[in-house]
């Protein structure tokens, strides 16, 4: 059925208008999943004339839901897609009249697992590393190392900013910190400064870019884009190694650095700042971070030859 011609021609652009008040990782969020369901709606059969109102239904939620799900896509951002589509389809039915009912609500996903902060076994690091050799670019070991050796969150790496990276032969710091007051100044270890520096150096990046990390489809590596390099990384390991890596996931890398660092004898204040765990105010967020590294039982186990009497 044509639109009415009072309705706008592109619904997704007019939509992506009226969120001009939220931040632009936001809109661009918004933009990229709405762009892509609709896209693959356009793929489904009664999809050739272009995207329509009625296209947007309950079944076809679920079924591209399940697909991404099928793709290896997280719970958290398939989450994510549902609430994107939910408000968008909030406003074809308030602002135009264009739906019966949100296909969101009829449209349901597993809870999401409260999942203990992930420390790595050394099987686990030692598979990964040796992934990471055996991929022998710059651009993989870069990454690696920024998650790894620095604790970056995905947001991190993936707006980090040129002007923002100071490296030398010896030394180096970064201006870190994508979201919201967690902004900080970081010197780098050397396991990380060296990788980062030979890919700025030598790596296959746009040397236009003001982004550290460039992608041929976006004006940066997205944080999608890192997701999906890590997951081509593990794919690259052999069946015995798969079966040590398969629940890694990047973010556990962040979470493992905690661990290292409180083993070297960081204090949580130390930590904290150091991952961006900050308050509004700058200060560091103490109950994150021991989140982060809290103790488990193999731990306190392995602490009961310690005891004296």
């Amino acid at each position: 059925m044509p639109l009415d011609p009072a309705i706008p021609n592109d619904l997704v652009a007019a939509y992506l208008e009226t969120l001009q008040t939220k931040a632009a990782s936001t809109i661009d969020v918004y933009q990229r999943i709405l762009h892509q369901f609709t896209d693959w709606l356009a793929t489904r059969p009664g999809g050739q004339d272009g995207f329509q109102p009625a296209q947007l239904t309950a079944t076809a939620l679920d079924t591209y839901l399940k697909q991404r799900e099928a793709a290896g896509i997280s719970l958290s951002h398939r989450t994510r897609i549902k609430t994107v589509v939910g408000t968008f389809a909030r406003w074809l039915i308030e602002e135009h009249g264009l739906l019966r009912r949100n296909p969101a609500r009829q449209v349901t996903l597993p809870p999401q697992p409260a999942l203990a902060p992930r420390k790595l076994t050394d099987d686990q690091r030692y598979v990964l590393r040796e992934l990471i050799e055996r991929a022998d670019t710059p651009r993989s070991a870069a990454l690696f190392a920024l998650g790894y050796w620095v604790g970056c969150r995905v947001s991190d790496i993936a707006h980090l900013r040129v002007e923002h990276t100071h490296l030398t032969r010896k030394a180096g710091w970064l201006h870190v910190g994508y979201k919201g007051g967690k902004a900080r100044d970081i010197d780098l270890h050397n396991e990380a400064r060296r990788p980062l520096l030979a890919y700025l150096d030598r790596g296959d990046r746009d040397p236009d870019s003001p982004y550290v990390f460039t992608s041929q489809r976006h004006e940066r590596l997205t944080e999608a884009g890192i997701h999906h390099w890590f997951r081509q990384l593990k794919a690259r390991a052999t069946k015995p190694e798969w079966e040590i890596i398969a629940p890694v996931r990047f973010h556990d890398l962040r979470h493992d650095f905690a661990h290292r660092a409180r083993a070297a004898g960081w204090s949580l204040e130390e930590v904290a700042y150091y991952l961006g765990h900050l308050t509004r105010k700058g200060t560091p967020a103490i109950q994150t971070t021991v989140r982060y590294t809290q103790v488990s039982r193999d731990d306190l186990k392995a602490r009961l030859a310690d005891l004296r009497a």
